[in-house]
């Protein structure tokens, strides 16, 4: 019981404390003054003005206005810039040029801004009436040097191979505060990824390693507090390549590799492959047990009236000479009679059947003769393979699957096998 006796006047006294204050807020929020800025953060730029707005208002009657500046900055007291009573203003002697105020109005102004203004910057608002009512801000300046437009530099100049070499992109920015730097592709942030790094400061891009994917328009976006630039794009050179070889014609028919050509028909051959630099192709063909170069360059022009027999085949090869690397597509031409009066025979599933080139098997030998186009020549190594035809049921004899031994293209039931240049590998063509 003597405890709570000695509780009653104790909480007796924090309510009446209690109260006391709820009533001086109140009064104040009555009375109204109130004193607002737009932003408690400014970003100045150095070497030019800097506005700090601030807006005030009361409602009760006032017989002095008093205005005070005060400057902060970490870790230190509050400095003294100037004051006014109503219109009247004193400034420190030390700043009386730098800073300026007219009042009524609150507002300062300073001019011209440096590094050393940055900091807090407290306003404090007096109303002289019936008592005296106060209010105050805090403005945090910030000051800073704009960003000059940055020159981004990739390394090495001359490119990479991809898969094999890497590419370094530089941001250099000759003049500003506070950088912060964004790599964009293609006008879109670049995201951290297995291949992509990023320098502490983020001025540097790594590509390791570098792929076809990653060629794109590069650029670094430098800002800060109160500027942002932007360099101009730079495109990093990337060796890819050859992808996706593939041989097409302007006419005649094609089933997988083989092409059907009327006879007295020429026909033009395409060659084409994803690549950088731009492939260089050749167009090889297999006559008589040899093969040879007939041609170099993306096509190659067919007169079926020059081919000695029914069928001829021909390989594109596509070589990139920075990646090192080459593909070669295979296709056999078959040449049919107009109206198609004797070409039943020539009809059917053909199909490619390859065998890896051992060791110990010989070079081709090299066509005596000049081969055409002016193009001499050469000794290829390639695969082992045969060209099977398939003939329909209803022109089978016995269920006999036809074996064509080109460039002949006669009928046996034995095997015939040729050599065509290039990797060890099989085409197969089936309906």
């Amino acid at each position: 019981m003597g405890q709570d006796a000695f509780m009653e006047p104790l909480s007796s006294t924090v309510g009446i404390f209690l109260c006391k204050i709820y009533f001086l807020l109140l009064a104040g929020v009555c009375l109204g003054l109130k004193v607002t800025v737009p932003s408690h953060t400014v970003h100045g730029i150095r070497g030019q003005a800097l506005y700090l707005p601030v807006h005030y208002g009361f409602r009760t009657p006032a017989s002095g206005i008093q205005i005070i500046w005060l400057f902060e900055r970490p870790h230190t007291m509050p400095k003294y810039l100037l004051g006014s009573v109503n219109e009247s203003v004193v400034p420190d002697l030390e700043y009386q040029h730098k800073f300026t105020m007219m009042p009524p109005n609150a507002s300062l102004l300073i001019n011209p801004l440096q590094f050393t203004d940055e900091g807090n910057y407290i306003v404090k608002v007096n109303i002289q009436g019936n008592g005296t009512l106060s209010s105050s801000q805090k403005i945090q300046v910030t000051v800073d040097d704009p960003v000059m437009k940055p020159v981004v530099q990739s390394h090495p100049d001359s490119g990479a191979v991809e898969y094999v070499g890497n590419i370094t992109l530089t941001c250099q920015v000759k003049g500003g505060t506070r950088l912060v730097y964004q790599w964009r592709k293609n006008g879109k942030p670049v995201c951290i990824n297995s291949s992509h790094s990023f320098s502490p400061q983020n001025n540097t891009l790594w590509i390791v390693p570098v792929t076809k994917e990653d060629i794109g328009n590069y650029s670094c976006l430098v800002s800060n507090p109160v500027s942002e630039v932007e360099s101009d794009v730079i495109t990093p050179t990337i060796y890819y390549g050859p992808y996706g070889l593939q041989v097409n014609s302007d006419k005649g028919q094609k089933l997988g590799e083989v092409f059907t050509v009327d006879l007295g028909e020429a026909i033009l051959f395409d060659c084409s492959a994803d690549s950088y630099p731009p492939n260089t192709y050749s167009w090889i063909q297999r006559s008589d047990n040899t093969t040879y170069v007939i041609k170099h360059g993306p096509r190659l022009e067919v007169t079926s009236e020059n081919v000695a027999q029914k069928t001829a085949d021909y390989l594109c090869c596509a070589y990139n000479n920075m990646t090192g690397r080459r593909d070669e597509a295979r296709f056999t031409v078959v040449i049919t009679s107009v109206g198609h009066e004797d070409a039943l025979g020539d009809f059917g599933i053909y199909e490619f059947v390859a065998f890896p080139d051992a060791s110990g098997i010989p070079r081709m030998p090299n066509r005596s003769g000049p081969a055409p186009d002016g193009v001499t020549g050469q000794d290829f190594h390639g695969t082992v393979y045969e060209v099977i035809q398939h003939i329909p049921a209803q022109q089978q004899d016995n269920n006999m699957t036809v074996v064509m031994s080109w460039p002949q293209a006669s009928m046996t039931k034995g095997k015939a096998s040729r050599r065509l240049p290039g990797k060890n590998s099989s085409v197969t063509s089936k309906a």
